[in-house]
C-alpha cells in the first residue's frame, strides 16, 4: 500500500531529504506501481509508488542541492522510486560538476553499486557516469567487472559502453561482448545485443565483421537483438547459420560423451 504524502512547500532553497521523499510521493499511482511490479522481476522485495520517469526527472531537478550523503540514503532505500531519484540526482550532478567533483561522483557509484537490484538501476546511470567518467580514461574496470560474480557488475561494464559507442569508440564493446559471450544469464545478453546494436549505427561494417567471427556461438537473444536492424533476408540467414552450429555443437558433445562412456567401459572390462 502506498503512504499518504503529505504537503510541502517546494519554493525553499534549503530542500531536505524527506522532503524528497515527499515530492516523489505525491506522484504515485497505484496502478503503475502494481504494473512496476510485475516488470521489475528481481527486486520483488521493492516498494513501487508507480511514479513516472519523467517526474522522478522533475523532482531531482527540484532537489538537486541533495548532498552526497543524502542520496545514499535513496540509494539504500527499498523504495524503487527513491533509488530511481538517486541515479537521476548522481547523472545530474555528475553532469554539472567539475572535474573534481565528477571524481567524486564516480567514485561514489562504484562503491555503492551493491545497491543495484535490477536492471533499471544499472541502464539509468552507468552509461552517463561510468562510462562518461572512462571515455578518455584507462577501462580495466570495466573488464574486471565483466568477470564479477554479479549480473549487476557485468552488466555495468557492457552498458557502460553505451557512451564510448556515442564518441565513435567501439572496439571496448566488441571486446567485453566477446568476455561475455558464455555468460548464462539472459539479462547479459539483451544488454550486450543492445550494446552491439548501438555499435552497428556507427559502423556497420564492424557489427557484420564481429558477427561473422562470433554469431555461430551467441546467444540466440543476443544475436537476435544484435540483427535487429539488419534486412529480413540476412536477419533469417545469421539466424539459420547460427541455430545450425548449435546443433552441431550439441551433436559434438553428445558424441565426445558417448566415446568417454564407451572408453570408460571397455577399461572397466579389460581389468
Amino acid at each position: 500500500m502506498i503512504p499518504e504524502a503529505p504537503s510541502i512547500s517546494l519554493g525553499s532553497k534549503f530542500m531536505t531529504l524527506q522532503q524528497a521523499k515527499s515530492a516523489l510521493l505525491s506522484h504515485s499511482n497505484s496502478a503503475s506501481a502494481e504494473a512496476k511490479r510485475i516488470f521489475f522481476k528481481n527486486c520483488q522485495g521493492d516498494i513501487f509508488l508507480g511514479v513516472k520517469a519523467a517526474l522522478v526527472k522533475k523532482v531531482a531537478k527540484e532537489f538537486l542541492a541533495l548532498e552526497l550523503e543524502e542520496i545514499e540514503q535513496l540509494i539504500q532505500s527499498d523504495v524503487h522510486e527513491e533509488r530511481s531519484l538517486a541515479n537521476v540526482l548522481l547523472c545530474l550532478k555528475y553532469r554539472k560538476a567539475n572535474e573534481i567533483g565528477k571524481k567524486e561522483i564516480f567514485d561514489f557509484y562504484v562503491e555503492n553499486r551493491h545497491y543495484i537490484r535490477d536492471w533499471d538501476g544499472v541502464d539509468d546511470s552507468a552509461p552517463y557516469i561510468v562510462g562518461c567518467h572512462l571515455l578518455e580514461k584507462d577501462k580495466k574496470l570495466l573488464y574486471e567487472l565483466s568477470l564479477s560474480k554479479v549480473i549487476w557488475d557485468r552488466r555495468i561494464a557492457i552498458v557502460s559502453t553505451w557512451w564510448f559507442i556515442r564518441h565513435g569508440h567501439l572496439q571496448d564493446t566488441f571486446n567485453l561482448v566477446e568476455l561475455l559471450l558464455q555468460d548464462k544469464e539472459d539479462l547479459i545478453h539483451k544488454a550486450c545485443g543492445w550494446m552491439l546494436r548501438e555499435a552497428g549505427k556507427r559502423e556497420i561494417h564492424s557489427l557484420r565483421q564481429f558477427l561473422d567471427k562470433h554469431h555461430k556461438k551467441m546467444p540466440r537473444t543476443m544475436l537476435r537483438y544484435a540483427i535487429e536492424r539488419f534486412p529480413a533476408e540476412e536477419r533469417k540467414q545469421y539466424l539459420v547459420v547460427s541455430k545450425s552450429a548449435k546443433a552441431d555443437l550439441h551433436q559434438a558433445v553428445f558424441r565426445q560423451i558417448l566415446e568417454e562412456n564407451d572408453g570408460l567401459m571397455k577399461r572397466l572390462f579389460e581389468r
